[in-house]
């Protein structure tokens, strides 16, 4: 067998179908890419047409095979319709990325109830019924990788983690959850938990430049985090490599958590 041949058998995804929620933008962004250039048919789910367009005819000028479908998840009825939307773009998935997220996070004083249900749909509510709707069939299959994108807020309470912090906590239980359901059946469930990234969601941030600094120096490699740093741990994690890794938070975070 060669270097070559090796490599593939662990890390391939052709012959997958991989569904990134959030895929037009950020951390969903350079996962889908990494993904669909490691084979999987990749559907792309997002709610700005224009931006999922531009990402779509990107990757398949590159020769991957990538499906468009524009959903709202910030309602029920809207992550059902994803659903159906992915299914008849692609069929029934491999592997489901929930990277959709929204950054609502005023003080604890001013949030209010619309806020907090809009956090919680979005960001947990949504991979939750994707979950419930894609997991059995994975199960039934033998095959199946769930992977959530989570934050340093479901560990740690820092500017005005609020409802924010409360769904990504409840997302990395809701990961576990799923790995003891369905694990034993081939699907694992983990989540990638991020430090702070330059990516439109923390956009507020980033226009304090002093902030910026002082995060990337709780980092013990120095640099605050980019996108393209998730693409090499979402393969692992959506490939026959990681069988045996199901229901852990792997930190991608310059070591920010351990600083």
């Amino acid at each position: 067998m060669t270097t070559r041949d090796y490599l593939a058998s662990l890390f391939s995804l052709e012959g997958r179908t991989a569904v990134v929620t959030g895929g037009s933008s950020g951390i969903g962004r350079a996962i889908a890419e990494a993904l669909a250039q490691a084979g999987a048919r990749t559907v792309l789910v997002a709610r700005g047409a224009e931006r999922l367009d531009e990402v779509t005819t990107s990757l398949r000028e590159r020769g991957c095979a990538v499906e468009p479908v524009v959903a709202d998840l910030s309602t029920r009825d809207g992550i059902r319709a994803a659903a159906d939307g992915i299914v008849a773009a692609a069929g029934e998935p491999d592997i489901l990325v929930n990277s959709a997220g929204i950054n609502l996070r005023p003080h604890m004083n001013q949030l209010d109830e619309a806020v907090w249900d809009t956090t919680m749909t979005v960001n947990l509510e949504a991979p939750f019924l994707l979950g419930q709707r894609f997991g059995p069939g994975m199960a039934d299959r033998g095959f199946g990788r769930m992977i959530h994108i989570s934050s340093q807020q479901a560990h740690r309470s820092f500017v005005d983690s609020g409802a924010y912090g409360v769904s990504k906590g409840g997302l990395e239980s809701l990961a576990r959850s799923q790995s003891e359901a369905w694990s034993a059946r081939g699907v694992t469930a983990n989540t990638l938990v991020p430090g702070f990234v330059l990516t439109p969601l923390n956009q507020r941030l980033q226009d304090d430049a002093e902030k910026v600094a002082a995060l990337a120096a709780r980092t013990t490699v120095g640099r605050n985090g980019v996108p393209e740093d998730f693409a090499t741990a979402a393969i692992f994690l959506a490939s026959a490599a990681s069988g045996y890794v199901t229901g852990h938070s792997l930190f991608v975070d310059g070591g920010f958590s351990v600083h």
